[in-house]
């Protein structure tokens, strides 16, 4: 079993910052990459940043320059800056772990204007 719990979420100025947090726990004896994807009301769940077992990292255009996927072991974490109320959405860390794709739960993040 793998497990993703997330943290970190809540509600922010638009300007404002907010840190995410995830840790993997369970059989995660090989993590290819971790990640997070987000959700807003009415539309399909996107990417918002990845980084790979190698360190590299991927953010979706709309994010790029203001947030920063870091990875220290087993734990992943979003810093989301310079936040905008189109960031609202609920933020679930995703891993590829073994060749396998696991989601947390998703933290909801509120940003207001």
């Amino acid at each position: 079993q793998v497990r993703l719990a997330e943290s970190g979420g809540g509600l922010a100025q638009a300007g404002g910052s907010l840190r995410l947090s995830c840790a993997a726990s369970g059989l995660i004896f090989n993590i290819n990459a971790m990640g997070w994807h987000r959700q807003a009301p009415g539309k399909q769940r996107e990417l918002v940043a990845e980084i790979s077992s190698g360190g590299n990292t991927n953010y979706a255009d709309s994010v790029k320059g203001r947030f920063t996927i870091t990875r220290d072991k087993n734990t992943v974490y979003l810093q989301m800056t310079s936040l905008k109320p189109e960031d609202t959405a609920v933020y679930y860390c995703t891993a590829v772990i073994a060749y396998r794709n696991y989601a947390g739960q998703g933290t909801q993040v509120t940003v207001s204007s």
